[in-house]
């Protein structure tokens, strides 16, 4: 089988996904990842899925920085949380966050956001994170285009979809607590 964008993958016959063999994905510095793919085979718009992709490969380190405040504000957050310990990382502002963030370890997840009727496609990473090792940092890209939400790693796809919410569709980071 092969997927527009990915090349030949195989089927996990445990879950039913396709697998890539790692690519280069130039918006993580170009870091090796895995794609997992859910959903394609069932799907009756699997352009959708080939246009997420595209996009998703086609961004460049400069689609992280439009979502550097987000993610410096979970960091703010997790650092609240914890209180004053002495031995948490100190991050300056949002222009130092991803040096504390470990890009492309692993899987990028793309599947149809089913929970909220908004039904787009979406590219999501689980990375990890010097401030919440236990959670890490999910980052999604909505059409593999954008991103469109930031914070630990739920494996949802939307805040919406996260909270139950609908209204928080369009909200990048969503204090978690």
């Amino acid at each position: 089988m092969e997927i527009p964008g990915l090349g030949p993958v195989t089927l996990d016959a445990d879950f039913g996904d396709y697998v890539s063999t790692p690519l280069p994905v130039p918006v993580f510095g170009d870091a090796q990842c895995r794609f997992v793919v859910s959903g394609y085979d069932d799907d009756d718009a699997k352009v959708d899925f080939e246009s997420a992709i595209s996009a998703f490969l086609g961004l460049d380190e400069s689609a992280l920085r439009s979502a550097s405040e987000p993610v410096f504000q979970y960091y703010l957050d997790v650092k609240a949380e914890v209180g004053g310990d002495e031995d948490f990382v100190a991050i300056a502002g949002p222009d130092d966050v991803w040096s504390h963030v470990r890009l492309g370890a692993g899987e990028v997840s793309v599947q149809r956001e089913d929970a909220h009727g908004d039904r787009q496609v979406y590219v999501s990473v689980e990375c990890e994170c010097a401030w919440e090792p236990e959670h890490g940092l999910q980052i999604v890209f909505r059409r593999g285009a954008s991103v469109s939400k930031v914070g630990p790693f739920d494996s949802h796809l939307t805040n919406a979809s996260t909270f139950d919410r609908a209204d928080l569709a369009d909200v990048v980071y969503y204090r978690f607590a």
